[in-house]
């Protein structure tokens, strides 16, 4: 079986065609800027990676420019669209109506639309997306995997919100989380790397990157994580602010006659390592800049160090107890000293860090030592695999 694997954001369309047979990646590739002129795409596929630039008007032309790539002459990896058995599309948010993904009706269309209130840049982009691929795959079953599904085991006592009980029977307002699909995969993988069942394990997921969150996983379920209602909550990001007293929000609006919508653009693109540093989102360049002496740089990495290691600790007491602490993301994945910094605080819970192994980046590698009471893995996320694993199975049935 081959799986389309399609993730569309509000101007941007990422996919992997993977043989589900090997779980090869056979080509993926990432189209950006769609709507403005300067509009491009980067395919990848059978080791060499083209660059096509072309004007991209919306998602299902966008469509069109990728299946030009699998089916091209020289460098296509498919004779004819009939050899894509399934496409499995990300959705950041499904509300509390979907605990599972599920193949696209019209009735989990209308679920998505109604889930557009607490993602409404992610899910009318995903919707483009699901129609696209009705458009150019007429007939080809189509599954939704959904960010907040794995989340929808969190007890009541972990996703309610302290305010007025009438705010969750009217708007539905409570902790949804994100990144679950990442979550889901970290926490079967580092298990399988353990060779211990995932059941039996009691771990804190890491993923970190500009978006950044902390799952509990217990039993192999999600008790606890650090996004909420939408993803601006938790630990510090590349951009938004993640946890802060609310009423900073209410004084800033008073003091600088912020509107909401302003308030919002601070808290989730100026705000974060950005905001502290005044450098950049990126942790290359702000570590850069700290190497340098830039004081605001360091003071914006040694932050996001202590609210990373403070929010493992509140999740590790959640669960009462942890047994594996497991990195991924970008930033978890590359960025070697923030690991470090973060785990130089979770001696407190039995972790000893081994400094040479955490150099090893990009590859999954044990960072704690033999002696350590918890285990610190680093298990590079595989989102794209997740859902074209989660795709097979629900096709197949």
């Amino acid at each position: 079986m081959k799986v389309l694997v399609v993730n569309c954001g509000s101007s941007s369309l990422k996919y992997q065609l993977i043989d589900m047979e090997t779980e090869n990646v056979m080509a993926k590739g990432y189209l950006e800027k769609i709507g403005l002129p300067d509009s491009f795409l980067t395919h990848t596929a059978k080791g060499e990676s083209h660059k096509i630039d072309k004007v991209i008007k919306n998602h299902e032309e966008g469509m069109e420019l990728v299946i030009e790539q699998l089916l091209h002459n020289d460098y296509g990896v498919i004779a004819d669209l009939s050899e894509i058995d399934a496409i499995g599309h990300r959705i950041v948010h499904g509300g509390e109506k979907f605990t599972k993904s599920v193949i696209v009706t019209d009735e989990v269309v209308k679920g998505i639309e109604d889930a557009i209130k607490f993602a409404p840049l992610h899910n009318p982009a995903h919707l483009q997306g699901i129609y696209a691929c009705q458009s150019k795959f007429p007939g080809k079953p189509n599954v939704v995997v959904f960010d907040t599904a794995f989340h929808q085991t969190l007890p009541e006592k972990a996703y309610m919100y302290p305010i007025p009980y009438e705010y969750y029977d009217k708007y539905k307002v409570r902790k949804y989380g994100a990144h679950g699909t990442s979550h889901r995969f970290i926490g079967r993988r580092v298990a399988e790397v353990m060779g211990r069942p995932v059941k039996d394990l009691k771990i804190v997921s890491c993923h970190l990157g500009q978006g950044a969150s902390l799952c509990a996983i217990s039993e192999a379920k999600s008790v606890e994580t650090t996004m909420g209602l939408t993803p601006l909550a938790g630990i510090p990001m590349g951009t938004r602010s993640g946890d802060l007293d609310p009423s900073v929000v209410t004084f800033l609006m008073e003091k600088e006659n912020l509107t909401p919508q302003e308030m919002e653009t601070i808290l989730n693109k100026k705000s974060g390592k950005l905001g502290l540093s005044g450098v950049s989102s990126d942790d290359r360049d702000i570590a850069a800049a700290a190497d340098e002496g830039n004081a605001r740089a360091k003071l914006a990495l040694d932050n996001f160090a202590y609210q990373v290691a403070g929010y493992i600790g509140k999740l590790a007491v959640q669960m009462k107890g942890v047994d594996v602490i497991a990195f991924a993301g970008g930033v978890g994945e590359n960025a070697f000293r923030i690991r470090k910094a973060i785990c130089e605080y979770l001696g407190v819970l039995g972790v000893e860090f081994d400094d040479e192994k955490n150099k090893i980046v990009r590859e999954e590698v044990e960072l704690s030592t033999p002696n350590s009471k918890v285990k610190v893995y680093c298990i590079p996320t595989n989102e794209e695999l997740m859902i074209a694993r989660d795709t097979r199975d629900i096709v197949s049935k």
